[in-house]
């Protein structure tokens, strides 16, 4: 059965409808939500996606009357540049969309970042959908932060542009490979960490029908990490407090993707690593060696890196953070995990400190 979610936003609230075979019930959406027949459409996916499901989706539009275009890209981070986005609006002038158009964001979090930041740009802003394919995009899908890439910062460039809706069909998490579906859970982990105790004993107890992508675990585990996500962005939609604790792991991680030329690690691996850092960040300020000890338990009974790769200079990562959103003042702002199931935002901690854990986290075991 499709589950449903809602991000409490005033006029810009929207749903999330999670479940098997949603895709089949997009037409009937679409018309709920005010897209009507003959609104032009344009599809911003990947190639690896497009192989599997631009087909089917646009014969579906297009059976319910909707004039469709579509722009595939380079599958990856590479994808998130201006130029990708220049080219991507070239498309939509050239299939004649105007403001009253809709652009659908079919992939993983790169596609969702893209095609996003192409709805909040183009025309000043035009409406846009969410597909996930993905694991990890459970979390990307939602909050309507949209961005591209600079060489020296990840997501530098971007805006906050919240979708009509978010679809989200499990049966799409199929075609995954093995990798991808762990570096998914990732953040799925970092929800529980972050808000639920109960929800990360509940990870644990279900890590292999997890991997496994049993549909009733998978249904239940991106309900819960989706409904982390809605309370916090419904409380704080443009990150001027407690959205921040969002970032649990990133602040090392999107060092690390930046570093590795978003070609080396996948960005849950990334963030995976950053969370262990993380961990280890609390133990030095005085927090219990539990955070540390069960954080790197469970990522790595998930089959996500808990190490750095030594052959990253620290100097460059180093470096990275420095021009990072998480910079300020000359310090860097953390979020530290003080419990299983919660965190603090701490913008003290010192450079030194945070080198100290960059060269601890390439001698993990």
């Amino acid at each position: 059965m499709m589950k449903e979610l809602r991000v409490n936003l005033g006029e810009r609230s929207y749903p999330i409808y999670i479940g098997q075979n949603v895709l089949q019930d997009m037409v009937p959406l679409f018309h709920k939500h005010g897209i009507a027949a003959n609104t032009p459409i344009l599809i911003v996916t990947d190639e690896q996606v497009a192989g599997h499901y631009l087909s089917p989706v646009r014969s579906l539009l297009e059976q319910g009357g909707f004039r469709v275009a579509q722009a595939v890209v380079e599958a990856g981070e590479k994808s998130k540049t201006l130029q990708v986005l220049e080219e991507i609006v070239t498309i939509a002038l050239e299939a004649g969309l105007d403001r009253k158009a809709v652009v659908i964001a079919l992939g993983g979090g790169v596609v969702g970042d893209l095609a996003g930041f192409v709805a909040a740009s183009y025309m000043r802003g035009v409406r846009y959908i969410q597909i996930p394919t993905t694991i990890l995009a459970h979390d990307s899908s939602v909050g309507g932060k949209v961005a591209v890439n600079h060489r020296l910062a990840k997501n530098i460039i971007g805006a906050f542009h919240q979708p009509v809706m978010v679809l989200y069909d499990t049966s799409t998490l199929s075609t995954l490979p093995d990798r991808h579906v762990r570096a998914g859970y990732s953040e799925v982990i970092k929800h529980g960490f972050i808000w639920d105790r109960g929800f990360v004993e509940w990870l644990d107890a279900h890590a292999q029908p997890l991997l496994a992508l049993d549909p009733d675990a998978l249904q239940h585990a991106l309900y819960e990490g989706c409904k982390v996500k809605t309370l916090v962005v419904s409380q704080d939609e443009r990150e001027n407090g407690l959205r921040a604790i969002l970032n649990l792991g990133h602040t090392i991680g999107h060092a690390l993707e930046a570093v590795s030329h978003y070609d080396e690690l996948l960005h849950g691996e990334a963030i995976s690593i950053g969370m262990v850092g993380a961990a280890k960040l609390a133990v030095r300020l005085g927090y219990s060696h539990e955070v540390y000890r069960e954080t790197k338990r469970i990522l790595q009974k998930f089959g996500l890196p808990t190490r750095l790769p030594a052959h990253l200079d620290t100097d460059k990562i180093m470096a990275a953070m420095m021009h990072d959103k998480k910079f300020k003042d000359g310090k860097m702002v953390f979020i530290v995990p003080t419990a299983i199931g919660s965190v603090e935002i701490r913008n003290d901690v010192s450079a030194d400190l945070v080198r100290e854990i960059v060269n601890e986290l390439k001698e993990e075991e």
